[in-house]
């Protein structure tokens, strides 16, 4: 069942020249970080026209940014003639590289709590109840997963009376399905979630930080030509082959824009052999405007035949200083501190494992739903014993292992000891599984036979 007319009513306000000033944001930048110490952070109002009874409410517009997360405008409108009153959050940022979809497994009370960031070009199915929301059928909201159940009930709510005038039978059918999702808010029993979102700017809270989240999958994925299209990108054209370079020995350049503040900034590309292992292509940003810095490596080969995993037994100081290649399809995991990072979080990295450490100890510790007023005295618990841990592993006060599980085989640590075997490292090839080849666009590649019934006949 689809909930396309699960619409709201028109937008929140439709701004109308008014004499009433703005209240326009403090001085700075223009989206400034979320903070409630912030007192210089104060909405732009705006007098509009109410779409419950046409008369003037109130908009409020406050731009702001969610540390390591996005550029937000979040709306709110009030009228107080009728009492009709609206939020919605638009993303103000830049439409990431890569689609993302949450899968969501909802057991208990607590997951309808969960923080949930919802743009309008993203899908929300609950397959238990074949029901689906399509993408840009709503506004974008900051809730959580009972704030959306409850706002699909709503939406499905508002023209029933219509319904039971004109359509009785279809009325009736609707009636029994709000009851199903009614039901679904008392958690009776386990249903699944899924938001998929083609921009990559949807998010769903992980309650459980550092630790892995059992109940939650996050995949990353190639976005679609119609997806694309959707989206108003413009699909690049295919590029003429160039003549064969050697380009081992240049540092390529091109332009490009700052993830930051989008000024014009250049990234440098190197093609480099690490011995002992392949060539590969690291990719560094300096933006002069903002003092922006980034770089990312891609494998310079093609997907090796086995997967790779390599469990490393940190034991003393100086193993912070091997240098690390992290894949985008690598996932990290460290045992003793139950902890387990994902595929394509951080990116493909050129660094030391000192690096990649310190990496994952910023991506914890300023996780915005783990700070301030989002925070819970469990998680701050947690997440001190966490970065506690860490410290000692970092100044070599506590021995832990370290594992990188790279289902491309594209992942790399260090062996000091090469060409012999190093006696803390040890690195296994296995066959992969056939969703590791599905998440990997394997299993729909065909490399032999493809030219088969290509040729038209004549």
């Amino acid at each position: 069942m689809s909930a396309s007319g699960a619409v709201e009513p028109g937008p929140p306000g439709v701004a109308a020249p008014s004499p009433a000033a703005a209240r326009a944001p403090g001085p700075g930048h223009l989206f400034r970080p979320f903070s409630a110490e912030d007192e210089e952070q104060q909405p732009t109002e705006i007098e509009s026209l109410c779409m419950n009874c046409y008369r003037n409410g109130i908009t409020r517009l406050l731009l702001t940014k969610i540390p390591f997360f996005r550029e937000i405008i979040v709306s709110s409108f009030s009228c107080e003639h009728c009492g009709w009153n609206n939020t919605e959050i638009q993303s103000a940022g830049r439409i990431q590289d890569q689609g993302v979809r949450y899968t969501l497994t909802v057991r208990a009370q607590e997951d309808m709590n969960r923080e949930v960031v919802k743009t309008d070009s993203a899908t929300t199915r609950i397959p238990e109840l074949d029901f689906e929301i399509p993408a840009f059928s709503q506004k974008g909201a900051l809730t959580t997963v009972e704030g959306l159940i409850s706002r699909a009930i709503s939406g499905l709510e508002q023209d029933q009376p219509t319904r039971r005038a004109n359509e009785e039978a279809m009325a009736e059918s609707i009636d029994e399905f709000i009851v199903k999702l009614k039901e679904l808010k008392q958690v009776a029993s386990p249903f699944t979630l899924i938001i998929d979102d083609p921009s990559g700017n949807s998010f769903v809270e992980n309650p459980h930080a550092p630790r892995k989240d059992d109940a939650l999958v996050i995949t990353h994925y190639n976005r679609t030509q119609q997806q694309e299209e959707i989206l108003g990108l413009q699909a690049e054209a295919p590029e003429e082959k160039p003549e064969e370079e050697d380009l081992r020995n240049e540092v390529l350049q091109f332009n490009t824009n700052c993830p930051e503040c989008n000024a014009p900034a250049q990234t440098n590309m190197k093609l480099v052999q690490i011995p002992h292992f392949k060539e590969v292509i690291i990719m560094a940003t300096n933006c002069e405007n903002c003092g922006h810095r980034t770089n990312e490596v891609k494998s310079g080969g093609a997907v090796e035949p086995l997967g790779t995993k390599i469990t490393f037994h940190i034991t003393d100081p100086s193993d912070m200083t091997r240098d690390l290649l992290k894949s985008e399809t690598c996932s990290v995991e460290i045992p003793e501190l139950e902890f387990e990072l994902g595929m394509a979080v951080l990116g493909g990295k050129f660094t030391t494992l000192e690096g990649m450490l310190k990496d994952i100890r910023e991506l914890v510790t300023k996780n915005p739903f783990t700070l301030g007023d989002s925070s819970n005295p469990g998680q701050t618990e947690k997440l001190q014993e966490f970065s506690q841990k860490l410290d000692q592993i970092l100044d070599g006060d506590m021995k832990a292992h370290f594992v990188m599980d790279d289902p491309a085989g594209n992942s790399y640590l260090q062996n000091v000891y090469a060409p012999e075997d190093d006696p803390e490292m040890k690195v296994e090839h296995y066959k992969r599984t056939f969703d590791q080849n599905e998440e990997l666009g394997l299993n729909d590649m065909k490399t032999e036979g493809y030219e088969t019934g290509l040729a038209s006949p004549r």
